[in-house]
């Protein structure tokens, strides 16, 4: 009987925990990093580590902003030092979907408020992890999170300067998406109001470094207060077990 119990407190705790561990981007590499595993990948904490490290690249701005190019170079540079412990960090994706270059709308699609998350790991960032609104809800009308410092930037969650501002993906705008324009264009994500679209690779713009997969140095980090109410609602549940099987 004892066995049984034992089991199921166990099963209990287990299910808790898991429920809790998705609900959640989780630490990784000692605070450092989060991973988020409904896209299976592990975030920087720090969304503005060239303010601070440069990897040896001349021509970042003093605010962490730079060009497209040095973004990659950038990049390339964090993989050939190991930035903690690996070497394929990369910029994040924009799936171009639809007619090539922007589509835009306020629901869905790739440009343009609202846009589908499943092809912008920007946009889940921003919506689906840390709950953000856009500018624009998906009717065109204003969402009201259009005031302060930060505009629709409400919640940054684990991250560290995470800026209102531009940031640039690694996928480049197709070259001919725009008629008689022959200047270069990348996808960016605009995280003061949740917008997607496309700019000139000779602009600054930010950079949030991630890399594909799990970086678990460590066990997922349940977040407080949630790991201790859920450690009591599974103590509470196996308190129940054990006074139904003695009755």
């Amino acid at each position: 009987m004892k066995m049984r119990i034992g089991v199921l407190a166990a099963a209990l705790l287990s299910m808790m925990m898991g429920t809790a561990a998705q609900a959640a981007l989780q630490t990784r590499l000692g605070g450092l990093a989060v991973y988020d595993s409904d896209l299976d990948v592990t975030w920087l904490v720090d969304a503005n580590l060239a303010q601070s490290e440069s990897f040896g690249v001349s021509g970042i701005l003093a605010d962490g902003r730079m060009t497209w190019d040095k973004a990659n170079e950038w990049i390339a540079a964090m993989n050939a030092a190991s930035y903690l412990g690996y070497a394929d960090w990369r910029l994040p994706i924009v799936v171009d979907t639809g007619m090539p270059g922007c589509d835009s709308s306020y629901d869905g699609g790739d440009c343009g408020f609202n846009v589908d998350q499943a092809g912008s790991e920007m946009a889940h960032l921003y919506h689906g992890e840390l709950g953000n609104l856009a500018y624009f809800d998906v009717d065109g009308e204003s969402s009201g999170c259009g005031d302060g410092p930060a505009y629709c930037l409400v919640n940054a969650g684990p991250f560290a300067n995470l800026q209102p501002e531009n940031y640039w993906s690694g996928t480049a705008y197709p070259a001919d998406a725009d008629a008689g324009d022959d200047d270069e264009k990348a996808w960016y994500f605009y995280f003061a109001s949740g917008h997607q679209d496309a700019i000139y690779k000779n602009y600054g713009l930010h950079v949030l470094a991630l890399r594909s997969g799990d970086s678990a140095a460590e066990a997922p980090v349940v977040p407080v207060p949630g790991a201790i109410w859920l450690f009591g609602s599974a103590l509470g549940l196996i308190g129940l077990v054990r006074r139904r099987i003695s009755a």
